[in-house]
């Protein structure tokens, strides 16, 4: 390898792709001069090599970590795997890193877990101490029976500090306030864990079994020996979450200059960060604060159950002036918006609260609430750690308190969307607050900033001057690679029927004439075949219009998706009836037989609702002119075409694969764009894909199917008759 090609150095495989290597040599110098790289690269065209590859060589040469992070669990166990094909070529230290929660041993939570760690650590520091001190007294009293005067005075010094430490240890082990297994990381030689860890690429799973079997915890060994490694695979709240962040990088043992991270599925990352972002108040836990308050003999509890109160008073006035006739006894389980913003002035909760508030002055009355509540949090570990109690009592005031100072704070500012919430419960109808961050960039500019450099990759990146502007970065480098295996193995076939706008969905003639598209999709495809539809609803409408010969699986919210996956793919003439909005939309492959057509009906718009269209105003506020086009296009129509081509890219994902895509709404098709005008999104596909868009009516569909899938040689025996 010539000295121009050290970036491929990691590469794990024999050669790369022609746009592999013009990507990852174009990485290598953005990570010199410190830029960051937006990389679209089409489904299956090797993206994470691309961009691991050069990070990982600029990395080890720059003395940097690189983390790699994703939001969608099958490309974490792809990362492992291409993971492992570099360790065995280029040794590296690799670690994957999972939240607490999945790994703990004794299912216990954040707060418990960290005040018996902090106890454990205590117990240890004494009895190592202890073991000092004793060692010391040994000599002391051979140099006493000596004759040194001085060593005999020493030693009862060191006796009676012995005797203090003996009795704490004791007293924290009757306690029962620590955690055994963190207990024999801390006194166990663990030289043989990191041993182990370093010589393959470990899942967590793994290192929960490993650590199980031998009574250590996984989840701290984990933590204590991420200090300087190579790769960290990681999910995107590693990242995105301030507080996380500080500490997940203080483990790693980098600064953020220090840190070269890759996002994959980088479409996703908005989302994510205005969910990071979010943050709730629930009726339940402002209803706790004012019980602790009222148990609590001390001159600040008043004030703060003044000021708490006042606000619990506004939002249940709030959500109950909302309801009409019969809505309220129509509230489910989950959680249904309230809308309270006004677009001139405060919310309606902020507004009731204000009207409520009697006293000196609700800053005020807050400052003390907080204080107390972090008093009292403060007694409530302390609590736990002497064992008084055998739960880390939680500290709803300080909750409470430190919500409804941000919530005054922050809710007039733009891009901040106050909003109530209402559900069911057992003791009834219940509420909460909700301060919604509608601009990512608010989380995302500060994160870019800090770190070395960032790459972010994807099939559907573009337009890159939109991901550009909802993230926040500044002149990244932005390269796109289009579909690279042979056109003449794919079909992109834009299906002349009604759009399907809701108003249409419901009409006979035109689920007639959709439901004949999808028959002939399947009968005519030489395998599986994948269905996506806008919503759970409308796929399970037509799984059960569907009268072929083929195995029809449906998908349903809140079954596991990736157990139906592989029912799906076993089977060898199969329809599979999902959501767009499913996991099985995007990050998961289908390769080869797994499925040979992909049909996506209908746009799979979003639920355009109150907190919809506060995003679209947020939008517009910071990127448009006031006509509100750039609003409805950053906020609906751009992630909308990103989530039917994400659809798109489940089938052909490599040279020798071949299939086709059917999308089934004359919104994609070229040759209506004019008389659909704005109802149009043909023009939001990047041009090479609009170019391989064959418009086509109903009824010619299943010839071209026919002809395409005999030109690939696809049929067994004799093809189905038209």
């Amino acid at each position: 390898m010539s000295e121009s090609d050290d970036h491929r150095r990691y590469f794990p495989y024999e050669e790369p792709y022609d746009h592999q290597r013009d990507a990852m040599g174009r990485i290598r110098e953005a990570l010199v001069e410190e830029r960051d790289v937006l990389f679209e690269g089409a489904c299956g065209t090797g993206k994470t090599l691309a961009s691991l590859v050069p990070a990982l060589e600029y990395a080890a040469a720059a003395g940097k970590t690189v983390l790699i992070t994703t939001n969608v669990h099958q490309q974490t166990r792809q990362f492992i795997e291409e993971a492992r094909a570099i360790a065995e070529t280029e040794p590296i230290r690799a670690v994957v890193f999972r939240g607490k929660a999945s790994m703990c041993h004794i299912d216990v939570g954040y707060e418990e877990c960290q005040a018996l760690r902090d106890t454990t650590r205590e117990l240890v520091d004494k009895e190592r101490d202890i073991a000092e001190l004793e060692e010391r007294e040994g000599e002391l009293l051979e140099a006493s029976r000596g004759g040194n005067g001085a060593a005999a005075d020493a030693r009862g010094t060191v006796l009676s500090e012995l005797e203090d430490l003996e009795t704490g240890a004791e007293a924290i082990r009757e306690e029962e306030t620590i955690c055994e297994r963190y207990y024999n990381n801390l006194t166990a030689d663990t030289d043989a864990f990191y041993g182990w860890l370093y010589e393959d690429v470990r899942t967590p799973e793994e290192i929960y079994e490993y650590a199980h079997g031998r009574d250590l915890c996984g989840y701290e060994l984990l933590k204590e020996g991420m200090e300087g490694v190579d790769l960290v695979v990681c999910n995107y709240h590693h990242l995105l979450d301030p507080t996380i962040r500080e500490q997940f990088f203080r483990w790693v043992g980098r600064d953020p200059e220090d840190i070269v991270a890759v996002f994959d599925e980088a479409h996703n990352v908005a989302d994510s960060a205005r969910d990071h972002a979010t943050r709730t108040l629930a009726e339940r836990t402002i209803e706790g604060a004012l019980d602790e308050l009222e148990g609590v003999e001390d001159a600040r509890a008043e004030p703060a159950a003044n000021v708490v109160g006042a606000f619990r008073e506004a939002l249940v006035e709030t959500y109950e002036d909302s309801f009409g006739f019969g809505e309220r006894e129509s509230i489910g389980e989950e959680w249904t918006d309230v809308a309270i913003d006004n677009e001139t002035g405060r919310d309606d909760l902020s507004v009731g609260f204000l009207r409520n508030y009697t006293g000196q002055g609700f800053g005020a009355d807050l400052e003390a609430a907080l204080a107390l509540g972090e008093e009292l949090d403060r007694r409530y570990e302390r609590a736990y750690k002497e064992g008084e109690t055998t739960t880390r009592k939680e500290c709803p005031t300080l909750t409470a308190a430190g919500f409804i100072e941000r919530w005054m704070e922050s809710s007039v500012e733009p891009g901040q969307y106050p909003v109530a919430g209402v559900r069911r419960a057992e003791t009834g109808v219940v509420g909460r607050a909700e301060l919604y961050t509608c601009l990512p960039r608010q989380v995302t500019e500060p994160l870019f900033e800090e770190l070395h450099a960032t790459i972010l990759m994807s099939a559907t990146l573009r337009p890159f001057d939109v991901t550009e502007d909802v993230l926040g970065l500044d002149d990244p480098l932005t390269m796109a690679y289009g579909e690279q295996f042979p056109e003449s193995r794919r079909r992109t076939y834009a299906v002349e029927t009604p759009a399907l706008f809701a108003s249409k969905r419901d009409d006979p003639a035109v689920q007639r004439e959709v439901g004949d598209v999808v028959e002939d999709t399947i009968r005519f495809t030489p395998g599986n075949t994948l269905a996506f539809f806008p919503s759970y609803a409308e796929a399970e409408r037509y799984y059960h219009r569907f009268a072929g010969e083929s195995t029809p699986f449906l998908d349903e919210p809140g079954t596991r998706a990736e157990e139906l996956r592989r029912e799906f793919v076993a089977a060898d003439d199969a329809v599979l009836f999902t959501s767009l909005w499913g996991t099985l939309a995007e990050g998961v492959s289908f390769d080869d037989d797994d499925a040979r057509s992909v049909i996506v009906v209908g746009v799979p718009y979003p639920h355009l609702d109150d907190r919809m269209e506060a995003v679209e105003r947020a939008y517009e506020g910071a990127f448009g002119d006031g006509d509100g086009e750039a609003g409805w296009r950053y906020a609906v129509e751009i992630p909308t075409v990103r989530k039917t081509r994400q659809a798109l890219g489940r089938v052909v994902r490599s040279p020798e694969d071949f299939g086709v895509r059917v999308l089934v709404d004359e919104r994609y098709t070229g040759s209506r764009r004019s008389e659909l005008g704005e109802y149009s999104v043909y023009p939001s596909f990047p041009p090479e894909e609009r170019s391989e868009h064959i418009d086509i009516e109903p009824g010619k569909l299943k010839f071209a199917l026919l002809n395409f899938y005999a030109d690939m040689d696809a049929w067994e025996g004799s093809p189905p008759e038209p």
